[in-house]
């Protein structure tokens, strides 16, 4: 049998994009399956969190933001690592840029195919929770399900805590999760979407502190594969040699020794003004 020949990504660029580090968790499943690939990163941090800010307030910003770094960073291929403005931007974000979009959606169908019970958590942030999107996610594959959805900005700011090296006690994190083991039908929960880039980060914590054992899933694996599939069929620019992150706001000095603990050698303050820009390192 004759076996396909590995697409080579050493020429070729990726820049993935969220409002704090969840999106870390998008990067890292893209460098575990294509190490060649010149990945950057960047956070909105100026804006942060996303999944408390309005739907107006994100359109308005959204569009300004990526295209900003798109300009800057000229990436093959952008990837939103944020389920929030996934669910909420995608268009105007495909009629802003020059390059594929790739974003990132709750893991439901996965979900519904993985439950044996059909009871399924939804744990995400409060924006994707009130999406039509997420509504029409669960409408098309997973009306078989009973989904209990919970919105937690808490989760969020215990995950960017985790990530700069502080411990939370484990009590924080079971209470983050709690309500989903409260609602009815509770004894058969077997499945629980992490449905915001942040949250699998956090991952042990949560199995560690769940008053029963579940299968806790999210969409990084399926968006790496999703982003290198778009890759293969794009030639290269080469422009981006090496690993950088970016954050868009000043005083995130704190976060150069996180970015590096992930691989990226610089952190840039990207200065975000509608329409024009400035990079300058922190």
């Amino acid at each position: 049998m004759r076996t396909l020949a590995r697409p080579d990504y050493s020429q070729k660029s990726a820049l993935v994009f969220d409002s704090g580090v969840g999106g870390l968790t998008i990067a890292m499943a893209l460098k575990d399956a294509a190490p060649e690939l010149s990945i950057s990163y960047a956070a909105d941090t100026e804006f942060f969190p996303y999944g408390d800010k309005s739907d107006n307030a994100l359109r308005a910003r959204l569009p300004g933001v990526a295209r900003a770094l798109c300009d800057e960073i000229q990436p093959d291929v952008f990837v939103i690592a944020c389920n929030t403005a996934s669910t909420l931007a995608m268009q105007e974000l495909r009629e802003t840029l020059p390059v594929p979009i790739i974003g990132t959606v709750p893991a439901i169908k996965p979900a519904a195919l993985l439950s044996n019970s059909g009871i399924i958590g939804l744990l995400a942030t409060p924006g994707t929770i009130r999406r039509e999107y997420t509504d029409k996610l669960i409408a098309e594959h997973a009306s078989h399900c009973e989904v209990i959805k919970l919105g937690s900005l808490k989760l969020v700011e215990l995950a960017e805590a985790v990530v700069r090296g502080e411990m939370p006690p484990l009590s924080e994190f079971a209470a983050a999760q709690a309500p989903l083991f409260a609602s009815p039908h509770v004894e058969n929960i077997d499945t629980i979407v992490l449905a915001c880039t942040h949250f699998p980060l956090v991952r042990k914590q949560l199995i560690a502190t769940a008053p029963k054992p579940v299968a806790y899933i999210d969409s990084g694996d399926a968006i790496a594969r999703q982003t290198l599939r778009v890759l293969a069929e794009r030639p290269g620019t080469g422009l981006n040699s090496k690993a950088q992150a970016y954050v868009t706001s000043s005083g995130q000095s704190e976060l150069k020794a996180v970015f590096q603990r992930f691989g990226f050698e610089t952190t840039e303050h990207l200065v975000v003004k509608s329409p024009a820009k400035q990079a300058e390192t922190v």
